[in-house]
């Protein structure tokens, strides 16, 4: 079965555009043009993936990504004629899987959602323990879950996927690159400023004192490693 992708986006033309050349891909596209409408149609056609615009009319895109991460953890992929450090970092902030901006070629797009698609299978048929436990934190890979101290805790879908790499390589120096091009699942060129912020949201989650990581630690000028409790 195809798998269905809406495009959120303002401008008819490039709604149009995205729909023909994702619909030749072989997926199957609905479409919206303002925030108000996207929250129709992702609640009536319960997509696998979420192409949004950041500038929407009646509601923003931003607004649009915090009300679906607060209902589902469907990939999002938000789209943005701008191009300052602040816009991206607030839209992984709220959830968002990645982001492309404008001007994108329609081959990058394809690339990328293949890649969101391409880890989530990877991610469902790992094998190995379904929970591991790293002391006061349980992660539970099998049901998508982290429990701290015996209580479940919240976690946006990118952090999940990155402790969950880090937890399937334990003791595993990782540099930047190596983590973007293995939980993105893409090569950033250059943005490796994305692994750290997800790593500073992952560190307040699960680490006792988040100044002090014992779990997830930093290797001065290489990159991050994962160590377990003895």
């Amino acid at each position: 079965m195809a798998r269905t992708i809406l495009v959120v986006e303002d401008e008819p033309t490039l709604r149009e555009t995205l729909a023909e050349a994702l619909s030749a891909d072989g997926f199957r596209v609905t479409q919206a043009g303002d925030g108000r409408a996207a929250l129709e149609r992702f609640r009536a056609d319960a997509p696998d993936l979420v192409l949004l615009d950041l500038m929407l009319p009646e509601l923003s895109g931003i607004e649009v990504c915090r009300i679906i991460r607060a209902e589902s953890a469907v990939p999002i992929v938000m789209l943005t004629a701008r191009g300052s450090e602040v816009d991206k970092i607030v839209g992984l902030e709220l959830g968002a899987d990645d982001y492309v901006t404008k001007p994108f070629s329609l081959r990058e797009l394809s690339a990328r959602i293949r890649a969101i698609f391409r880890r989530a299978e990877q991610v469902a048929s790992t094998g190995g323990p379904s929970i591991v436990d790293l002391g006061g934190v349980q992660v539970d890979l099998a049901g998508h879950r982290v429990l701290k101290d015996g209580h479940e805790i919240q976690l946006k879908p990118k952090v999940f996927e990155l402790l969950a790499f880090l937890v399937r390589h334990p003791r595993q120096v990782l540099t930047r690159d190596q983590l973007l091009e293995s939980v993105w699942a893409y090569d950033y060129a250059g943005e490796t400023r994305t692994v750290d912020v997800h790593v500073h949201w992952l560190r307040s989650a699960i680490e006792p004192d988040p100044a002090r990581p014992v779990l997830v630690q930093t290797i001065r000028g290489v990159g991050y490693v994962l160590r377990p409790p003895a």
